[in-house]
């Protein structure tokens, strides 16, 4: 087939095939992950809903946490819906333009929220490290512009992936065998060269998110470094208990992260199932956990909850 043929070959639609090999579990599957959904929306929601409503939260470290429970609200329900869907009522086909859709809120919602646990970092650096500087340095234009900064570059770093998919042309290979539209896994349908998605789609995004992996940790080595130097037991620790939410946040979103592309990449012994309810992971744990470390982990978060949700309820009770 001429080559000026093959470039109009855009499939209508791909079908999600969901987990390879698990078909007949889908529906059992289906159960934790539907509920890890609706408390990642229950959870992100309150937490949204504190912070917007009680003024005294209205600080950079509580602005940056909201800013996450958005990221990891668009993260959730550009995957988890479909994916029900699929379970459910095998309704497994989406169309092209769809797919790329969620391809790109998909990775567009990771690399935002990698960017925005960087600005909690920092944060948290300007906190210990400089707290009479905290006020001045971390103003609310500034968590603006951070905000903006996570939305300019996860568009610049992701669009891109777009434009490297619909110029390959598609030969009649339209079954996607992963319970969600992803760059590679869209790519590899492709009938031509991929090698251009195969190194745009590691390197660019991979190495955007590693110079994150890397400020963040320097940041912390810095906060160490000056947690040692506290003269008081209770200042250092009350320092490093503010750390703790955040330090477990970066755990939980870095490490699926890292460990389904490293399995991916290196793991060819691995049943494709057992890859792809990896990659599941990071789309529902974050969402799930986040919410949950915070409002256990932060006092203010904790008392707010109480005032917002549990003393109307007592009052009305009493009346």
């Amino acid at each position: 087939m001429p080559p000026s043929n093959l470039t109009r070959l855009t499939p209508a639609t791909f079908i999600l095939a969901g987990i390879p090999g698990m078909e007949k579990s889908h529906i059992w599957i289906s159960i934790p992950f539907c509920s890890m959904y609706l408390a990642a929306l229950l959870g992100n929601g309150v937490m949204l809903f504190v912070i917007r409503t009680e003024r005294s939260l209205h600080q950079p470290m509580y602005l940056f946490l909201a800013m996450l429970a958005i990221a990891d609200l668009v993260l959730s329900t550009t995957t988890l819906p479909k994916m029900l869907a699929l379970f459910w009522f095998s309704a497994g086909e989406i169309s092209f333009g769809a797919c790329l859709t969620q391809m790109f809120f998909l990775h567009f919602s990771f690399s935002a929220e990698s960017v925005i646990l960087l600005a909690m970092a920092f944060d948290r650096f300007v906190a210990i490290c400089y707290p009479l500087r905290y006020v001045a340095v971390l103003t609310p234009s500034t968590v603006v512009k951070a905000g903006l900064v996570a939305l300019l570059r996860s568009f610049c770093i992701i669009f891109p992936c777009i434009f490297l998919l619909k110029r390959l042309p598609f030969c009649g290979h339209n079954v996607i065998p992963h319970t969600y539209c992803e760059h590679m896994s869209i790519a590899r349908l492709a009938c031509a060269d991929i090698s251009v998605n195969i190194l745009y789609g590691l390197a660019v995004p991979f190495a955007a998110i590693v110079v994150d992996v890397v400020l963040i940790a320097v940041s912390y080595v810095l906060i160490l470094l000056a947690l040692f130097r506290l003269p008081s037991r209770t200042a250092r620790h009350k320092a490093f208990h503010t750390c703790v939410s955040h330090v477990c946040v970066i755990l939980l979103f870095y490490i699926p992260a890292f460990f389904t592309v490293l399995t991916h990449r290196y793991g060819q012994r691995i049943p494709h199932h057992i890859h792809i309810l990896l990659a599941n992971l990071y789309v529902l744990f974050p969402p799930l956990l986040n919410p949950i470390v915070y409002g256990v982990r932060t006092q203010q978060i904790k008392e707010k909850v109480v005032k917002v949700f549990i003393c109307p309820t007592r009052h009305l009770l009493q009346e």
